[in-house]
């Protein structure tokens, strides 16, 4: 224990080794964040829901922090709510005696482009007349735009750019560009208007008892820490969640794979005869199965559970290539001189593989273990990339394969290709790292490389 204390103490000599662990300790937190900030049943909720999750994300928005790198600053999305007191309220009375709430959203506008679109959620309460509402847009030069004038339903949604009545008021103009543009600009290539702007929302009441919410939402063109997707998803689910899911599935298969495939390197040798022999035979048999295929083929046919696919995984790998390496190792360990100690004093065969045998060879043993790791995080996301990855997890191969059915490339949205992407190869980065670290302190013979 002491020799092994010592070799960990080496690792603060190798800075790769330092960079590695820095990287996983990160990983590790973001993980624990992740499963108690957005807890598993959340996560699913969030990255299998539709419009009723996302209705105030746009679709395919860059991250916020692509504005930092640009000179071109793109709208941020946001959404502002009656509900959470984002507006001026005033009540009044109408001349006939109905009621009225005026609701003022004021934002200010200092962006280079046009936003995705705009949208407005209403929800009321009434018994028989629905309430009415009339909706005006006032720029920061004082212009005054009528917008909308009709009643609300008890859930109504109005889309600016789907108005094509307001689409004629602004001269052909989407309301998306229409309701932003300078009036000074070139009509063929409009900017926006920078400064503070108004939506009145204006609601007359025919009944008593009636009341209503609003909701203001800008779609921009960049939203969130890591964008949306399509679906207007916010990627960071995914991302995020990936982590626990690439660490979990990686050192259970590792961990699986390595420790079973020792145990019967060492029950071999410590047995010699037709169980050795059949263990070796087994194991050649074995390392000529193309793994990949094979699993492309359960995912196909039977299921693409991850935990299915786990299982497989451990179970085609314990006979692979590192029992012929363990047991070329433990036919040395087995002459040792305590080996035949062990056997005088009336050690069992059970005893003296767990605990002289398996323990001689940890340190050849974890390092492989370490670089494994992202061996099998690289196999759950090529699985997924294949469209054969777990359905129900937001896994980064999950986000790979949407980017790649949805021609994220070809559209422009690098973001979304890229940051799975980086995520996988640090993971490897670091384990690899780490791995290569261990490898020269737990084995002398590579020191002086």
């Amino acid at each position: 224990m002491s020799g092994f204390l010592r070799s960990i103490k080496e690792l603060s000599k190798y800075p790769s080794a330092i960079f590695g662990l820095v990287i996983i300790l990160i990983l590790v937190i973001l993980a624990i964040y992740t499963m108690v900030k957005i807890p598993y049943s959340e996560a699913l909720v969030l990255w299998r829901g539709g419009e009723e999750q996302w209705y105030n994300s746009p679709r395919n928005a860059a991250p916020v922090w692509t504005n930092w790198f640009s000179s071109t600053k793109k709208p941020v999305s946001f959404a502002m709510s009656t509900a959470d007191g984002d507006t001026e309220a005033v009540i009044g009375e109408t001349a006939s005696g109905n009621a009225d709430v005026t609701h003022t959203y004021t934002f200010d506008y200092q962006y280079d482009d046009f936003p995705q679109d705009m949208a407005l959620y209403f929800t009321s309460t009434y018994e028989e007349k629905p309430p009415h509402a009339l909706v005006s847009w006032i720029t920061p030069d004082g212009r005054e735009i009528r917008v909308v004038d009709e009643g609300i339903g008890r859930t109504e949604t109005y889309v600016f750019s789907g108005d094509d009545r307001l689409t004629r008021r602004l001269d052909g103009e989407r309301a998306n560009v229409g309701l932003f543009a300078d009036p000074n600009s070139d009509p063929e290539n409009p900017v926006p208007l920078k400064g503070e702007y108004q939506l009145v929302v204006r609601v007359i009441y025919f009944e008593e008892g009636n009341d209503h919410e609003s909701e203001f939402v800008l779609y921009g063109e960049v939203a969130g820490m890591a964008g949306t997707d399509h679906r207007r998803r916010d990627l960071s689910v995914a991302l995020l969640w990936g982590i626990p899911v690439a660490l979990i599935f990686g050192l259970l298969a590792a961990v699986g794979t390595t420790v079973t495939t020792m145990v019967i390197a060492a029950v071999g040798v410590w047995h010699g005869g037709w169980i050795d022999e059949a263990i070796q035979r087994i194991t050649e048999v074995t390392l000529i199965l193309p793994l990949l295929p094979i699993l492309i083929m359960i995912g196909t046919f039977y299921s693409k559970s991850i935990w299915v696919m786990l299982g497989v995984i451990i179970l085609l790998s314990i006979f692979g290539a590192g029992i012929k390496t363990y047991r070329a190792v433990f036919l040395q360990v087995k002459e040792s001189p305590y080996i035949e100690a062990a056997q005088a004093y009336g050690a069992s065969s059970t005893r003296i593989i767990i605990r002289y045998l398996v323990p001689r060879i940890v340190p050849l043993m974890i390092p492989q273990l370490v670089v494994l790791i992202p061996t099998f995080v690289f196999l759950e996301a090529s699985l997924a990339v294949l469209g054969l990855g777990d359905p129900t997890l937001p896994t980064w191969g999950k986000v790979l394969n949407d980017a790649y059915r949805n021609a994220a490339l070809y559209n422009g949205f690098y973001y979304w290709v890229l940051e799975p992407a980086i995520l996988l190869m640090l993971t490897g980065l670091a384990f690899a790292m780490l791995g290569f670290s261990l490898d020269r302190i737990f084995n002398p013979r590579l020191r002086g490389l």
